[in-house]
């Protein structure tokens, strides 16, 4: 593990010590006063647009109004409207408001305009329900200390971010751009990085976008959204999923259930009768304790929500679909998902494996022996909800000509060894971002932050050159369809080759394949 620290070794750009010191950068909107501290300077809370408020509630964002003097940036926003829930793995660090549309900028401390550092711009998960950009292990100080410029932001959640109704569509004040505010969201805070991101020291034309579980997700919107080609070049997806996203959902069908349809149940719940202008109105003047009712990780419906949506202009069809035709953004590619990640399916009836496989339950009895139980069905859940579909998106990319790698991180910090038998959802987070001493304070050992030193330094080599490779750190095969490589961040060591979860994947893949060729 020593050996992983050193080859994980990266030159530290414009790095230094004292204590903080102003720093004013001029923006499209306005000046702005972050601050430099411990080598690093940062922007928190920047308005990337105006606060989706009163009758700005489920409109595409809108631009900002500039404002006059220097604005302090030296403190995050509220994260946007939701219920937070005990067991996050990222807690927020500012209390829930619907007025929340802003970005966050860290550099190293030396870097000027014109430098054309890489950028690396983190999109948050949490069943797009929860989540913001304020937690601690997302903090950018490490990976900005290694060379690049990180953003993060926050975008819309939950009925605020992805939401229909016959009185939007009505009144398309945004020329069709309907139900996927949260999505738009993010769009807009990859606009504010292509106008601002050189004021600041980055590259807008060496954007890495990259995000984990519906953060994940969300790369694969900008992978197959028209409105987020060639603002970004090269993409991480992280937990995301990859066979079946919640974008399957027209905004508006004759033929079937749509966004619609559960925008009037909400409002049926909410006691808002009509689908004309008053009705909207009525719909924009809810609390926004009303509108967020029922909806989070960890609260129970009371009222009918929607996902992400298929609206003709920001989503032409679901990613998956998109992958598989070839047509996602041309860029280098980047997935992978943990040794104990998450899956989600209804209990089966009878033999499990007759269940999930139909006619490949033998060949998956084979390449699940040793285990049984909730462990067998928590195996085969996370192979089929998170592990193979990264491997298939990575197929998809490699397929269509595009270099792609493979991933599964599954090393466990020292503090969980004792409850945890693989890396749970979300745990490789703080690895990536080296913000493992935000994760378990007082509780890491000199192999934890060896570990995280590798994992963020292939991160890094992406973001600068598109190929996680370096001399120093072992390397990492490029995947291909035949030998079907990954790496793996295990127990001791960052190590690529062969995958010993070949079998399970591949019979994962292949009753994947039955069920998609079937239609279900």
């Amino acid at each position: 593990m020593w050996k992983l620290a050193l080859m994980a070794g990266i030159a530290l750009a414009g790095v230094g010590g004292g204590t903080a010191s102003a720093q004013v950068v001029a923006i499209d909107s306005g000046r702005v006063e972050g601050a430099t501290e411990g080598g690093i300077s940062s922007w928190k809370g920047i308005p990337f647009a105006q606060p989706p408020v009163g009758d700005l509630r489920w409109r595409a964002p809108q631009p900002v109004k500039p404002w006059q003097g220097v604005r302090q940036a030296t403190a995050f926003s509220n994260d946007c409207m939701q219920i937070p829930f005990a067991r996050d793995a990222a807690p927020l660090g500012t209390p829930p408001a619907e007025d929340c549309l802003y970005v966050n900028v860290w550099r190293p401390a030396g870097a000027q305009p014109g430098d054309k550092l890489p950028v690396m711009f983190w999109i948050y998960g949490g069943g797009l329900v929860n989540g913001g950009a304020s937690p601690a292990v997302y903090d950018g100080s490490e990976l900005a200390r290694q060379g690049v410029v990180l953003v993060s932001f926050n975008y819309r959640l939950g009925r605020f971010g992805f939401f229909a109704h016959p009185a939007l569509t009505e009144a398309n004040e945004d020329n069709g751009l309907l139900g996927n505010y949260g999505y738009l969201d993010q769009i807009a805070a990859l606009d504010w990085v292509q106008r601002n991101i050189a004021a600041f020291g980055g590259d807008p034309n060496n954007v890495t976008v990259f995000g984990e579980s519906a953060g994940g997700g969300s790369v694969s919107m900008m992978m197959a959204s028209p409105m987020a080609r060639g603002k970004f070049h090269k993409a991480i997806v992280m937990s995301g999923g990859g066979r079946r996203l919640r974008a399957e959902l027209p905004v508006r069908s004759e033929a079937g259930p749509d966004g619609e349809d559960a925008g009037l149940g909400f409002a049926q719940w909410a006691g808002v009768e009509g689908t004309g202008p008053e009705a909207l109105a009525k719909l924009r003047a809810l609390p926004a304790e009303k509108v967020v009712a029922g909806i989070g990780i960890a609260q129970k419906p009371v009222a009918p929500s929607s996902g992400p949506l298929v609206d003709g202009f920001l989503l032409q069809a679901p990613p998956p679909d998109v992958y598989r035709a070839g047509n996602a953004a041309p860029v280098p590619f980047m997935a992978g998902a943990n040794t104990a990640d998450i899956g989600f399916a209804p209990p089966a009836e009878g033999d499990l494996f007759e269940a999930r496989f139909g006619q490949f339950a033998q060949q998956a009895r084979e390449a699940y022996a040793g285990f049984d139980g909730k462990e067998l069905e928590a195996a085969i859940n996370a192979d089929a909800g998170m592990v193979e579909p990264a491997r298939h998106m990575v197929q998809q990319m490699t397929k269509a000509g595009q270099p792609a790698w493979h991933y599964r991180a599954g090393y466990v910090p020292q503090a969980m060894r004792a409850e945890w038998p693989g890396l749970p959802h979300a745990t490789e987070i703080p690895f990536f971002f080296k913000t493992i001493e935000a994760r378990y304070p007082g509780e890491t050992t000199p192999e934890d932050h060896a570990m995280a030193a590798t994992m963020s330094a292939y991160f890094v080599n992406f973001a600068q050159t598109g190929n996680p490779n370096a001399a120093t750190l072992p390397q990492w095969p490029v995947y291909d369809d035949e030998s079907r490589p990954v790496m793996l961040f295990g127990m001791s060591e960052a190590q690529g080759g062969p995958d010993p979860w070949r079998a399970r994947l591949d019979v994962t893949e292949a009753a994947s394949e039955q069920r998609a060729a079937a239609g279900e």
